[in-house]
């Protein structure tokens, strides 16, 4: 199942459930009270940012022509195909950074041991099970939705983006 995580920022509350979901999946023991004594800790691979009023959880883009998979040199960061995540194979990162520089979105983080980034990857296991990402199964109010890129239409990501536009107008 291929798709894209959405959000409705007039209901995300900034509980952070997303981010402890995220932590959790990505996490050796996948078992919260394990988990807060794994060493590294488990790193949440999305963030929840708060500005003008109002707050939104920010992961990878997973850009279709994604310029940290053009950059790298290493070959660490990787689309499983044409329109699937951007992945990160760390053990080829070489903590070089340049992704970092290069994200429109800023979303790329350097991984608790310094050297591998981390981002986002649409909970790719998840996926391949027909599971939803952990974020968005995580989130209270459904601030977070992930759509299969059949159902998102030009007229869908019109709808949407004028509506976020809308609430950027009100604050």
């Amino acid at each position: 199942m291929k798709g894209v995580i959405v959000v409705d920022v007039e209901k995300c509350l900034a509980c952070k459930s997303c981010e402890m979901a995220c932590a959790l999946v990505h996490s050796k023991s996948k078992d919260l009270f394990k988990a807060i004594r794994e060493q590294p800790l488990p790193q949440s691979r999305i963030r929840v940012e708060e500005a003008e009023g109002f707050s939104l959880p920010l992961q990878c883009r997973h850009c279709q022509d994604a310029p940290c998979v053009s950059i790298c040199p290493t070959q660490a960061i990787q689309k499983t195909d044409s329109q699937g995540p951007v992945i990160i194979k760390d053990i080829l990162c070489i903590g070089c950074k340049w992704c970092l520089l290069v994200c429109p979105y800023g979303v790329l983080a350097i991984g608790h041991q310094g050297r591998a980034i981390t981002n986002c990857d649409l909970c790719w296991e998840r996926l391949k099970q027909d599971e939803e990402p952990a974020c968005v199964q995580a989130c209270p109010t459904k601030a977070l939705q992930f759509i299969p890129l059949e159902k998102l239409t030009p007229e869908e990501i019109e709808k949407r983006t004028k509506e976020f536009l809308v609430h950027l107008g009100e604050k």
